[in-house]
């Protein structure tokens, strides 16, 4: 029997994610498996039970999309005459090609390593500044642990750079973007047709029993191009020619794509229940954890999961004399506040801080610890 170099994972969305050696390779590192107890959404599995889903499965899943993208837009038929002499600079061979489909396979699979225990639900508050989960997954990818994988590869090793480059993205990463990396980074990272949030929304609407992030992934990304872009498009880099963008008759689907975006967030993302249980959680952190941040050495991050999270709180909801009682108790207990209030045009006409207003009335009349504000732009603010 031979040695088998492809290796088949069964998945809910993509029902096949097919991996090679190298791939392999990364997926049984450490920093990769940990994402098998990092939840997606959080606490959203209190809201809804289905949504227990990990970080492990979404970047199989983004891995599987980004490198069908970058299939379709580098298939000679699909190559448009602004594209083609960027194309063809920085593929000069089947190797060039094969390097850097590699590279973003490879980055599509590390993209979510810095995450912390429940993903998003605390991480403004609870890192130091200047850190996010972004920078935290550069410093994994250029580790040690990961460099001995980069440098070992079958076939020729991938630069821990470009690996970063294409994971995080223009906003995020170090150095200098040449127009070819921005185009890669973006299939991943992309605001408009990144492959993480076509992932996110079909994989969280599949694990939520709803239907409200479901859109024709598979016309879309046939219809992705390399495209001029318009001169009246807003870019973080004004120099910038080409763009990920979609041919006519992918339009409907990308039309679909975004309203799933919206609905995703006004009926999941942004359920007034799901976001309270994230302050919970962010207030029982800032009373549990040491100096109420979370670390950023590389080995501590490694080591803290949601496992340990929820065990800590736990733990915490029964001892009246643990940090964080109080804001445990509430979790565990489902105790959570309750909204209050929920901004409207019509106060806000009156007054743009109406939420606020009323939330600095209950504070003083029922005390902080009683009452809590929740904002978030584009949707209306909650108490």
């Amino acid at each position: 029997m031979g040695v088998k170099i492809v290796h088949e994972i069964r998945d809910p969305i993509h029902v096949f994610v097919r991996l090679d050696d190298n791939e392999r390779k990364v997926l049984d590192s450490r920093p990769f498996q940990r994402l098998r107890h990092i939840h997606q959404l959080a606490l959203t599995y209190l809201v809804y039970p289905g949504a227990s889903h990990k970080r492990f499965e979404h970047s199989l899943g983004v891995m599987e999309l980004a490198s069908r993208v970058f299939d379709v837009v580098t298939h000679p038929d699909n190559i448009t005459d602004k594209f083609r002499p960027l194309f063809k600079k920085e593929i000069k061979s089947e190797s060039d090609r094969g390097y850097w489909r590699k590279a973003l396979r490879i980055a599509a699979l590390c993209h979510d390593l810095g995450h912390l225990p429940f993903s998003h639900a605390a991480e403004e508050d609870l890192l130091p500044p200047d850190w996010d989960h972004e920078k935290l997954t550069c410093e994994i990818i250029h580790s040690k642990e990961m460099r001995e994988i980069w440098d070992n590869m079958t076939g020729g090793g991938v630069r821990p750079e470009h690996i970063e480059k294409l994971a995080v993205g223009p906003k995020k990463a170090k150095g200098d973007f040449s127009d070819w990396e921005e185009i890669l980074a973006e299939i991943i990272v992309g605001d408009a047709f990144g492959v993480d949030r076509m992932d996110y929304l079909l994989r969280d609407s599949h694990h939520t029993g709803v239907p409200y992030g479901i859109f024709d992934h598979h016309r879309l990304i046939d219809t992705l191009r390399i495209l001029p872009v318009s001169p009246s498009s807003e870019t973080d880099n004004p120099s910038r020619e080409l763009a990920l963008g979609v041919e006519e008759g992918g339009l409907k689907s990308a039309e679909a794509l975004m309203l799933a975006r919206y609905f995703m967030y006004s009926q999941v993302y942004f359920h007034n229940v799901r976001r309270i249980y994230d302050i919970h959680l962010m207030d029982f952190l800032k009373k549990s954890l040491d100096g109420g941040v979370f670390s950023t050495e590389v080995e501590q991050h490694l080591n803290l999961t949601d496992n340990e999270i929820t065990a800590s709180l736990r733990k915490a909801a029964f001892d009246k004399n643990a940090p964080g009682y109080d804001h445990a108790r509430l979790i565990v207990q489902h105790k959570h506040f309750k909204k209050v209030y929920s901004r409207n045009s019509k106060d806000t006409k009156i007054n743009r801080n109406s939420g606020k207003v009323r939330v600095d009335a209950l504070q003083q009349e029922f005390g902080k610890e009683y009452c809590r504000h929740d904002f978030h732009q584009g949707e209306n603010g909650t108490l």
